[in-house]
């Protein structure tokens, strides 16, 4: 299996928010639809600008710790050094088809929502 450490963004160099998850293009979702969490729901923070895989949990947990715990200035040039504008990843995910929400009434959404 696959885990995920991934950041998030309000916006260019605006508040971040960093997490662990094995099924990315669901927690991503999740966040943008205000469903991942207080904090980011709060802050408006929904856009998907880094993301780095792991074979296990344990590294992606402690990785994900030691990330949260470092200066932002950090975070900032982790980000831009693979994504320098702060693109949102989300609409990218190559795996986006293989998980798709379902509508409250139990219908099946396509990718593009």
């Amino acid at each position: 299996m696959t885990y995920y450490v991934y950041i998030l963004a309000s916006k260019k160099n605006g508040t971040l928010y960093v997490g662990v998850t094995n099924k990315l293009a669901r927690r991503a979702w999740e966040h943008r639809e205000g469903k991942g969490s207080d904090f980011t729901t709060r802050y408006g923070i929904k856009r998907l600008v880094y993301m780095e895989e792991h074979s296990k949990i344990a590294i992606a947990i402690q990785r994900e710790k030691t990330v949260k715990e470092w200066q932002r200035q950090w975070k900032v040039d982790l980000i831009q050094k693979d994504n320098p504008d702060w693109d949102d990843l989300y609409e990218r995910l190559s795996f986006i088809v293989t998980w798709t929400p379902r509508s409250s009434h139990g219908v099946t959404r396509n990718s593009t929502g």
